[in-house]
């Protein structure tokens, strides 16, 4: 699990760690895992919502607005929405 590969990480000198994933879908127990884990931060999306009850220090939630927003707007417009990942440039 993350949680086991972040405790490998420490255990083979990580000072810090970071995961990330899309879609925080936090069942019983990763809350509390991650809470007492070597996790430095878990960085997600709002693709779904974060509970409440599901938000902890560690967790840090990032917006995917723009990105949605710049996709709608070139689809509509018959622009590129391959350009947007283009990291050639």
């Amino acid at each position: 699990s993350l949680t086991e590969a972040a405790r490998a990480l420490k255990k083979f000198g990580a000072k810090d760690i970071y995961a990330c994933c899309t879609h925080p879908i936090l069942t019983d127990p990763a809350l509390s895992r991650i809470a007492q884990s070597d996790i430095t931060e878990l960085v997600v999306t709002n693709t779904i919502p974060l509970p409440p009850n599901k938000v902890h220090p560690k967790i840090k939630v990032l917006t995917i607005a723009p990105i949605l927003a710049e996709t709608v707007l070139r689809i509509y417009n018959e622009w590129s929405v391959s350009q947007l990942f283009d990291t050639s440039k």
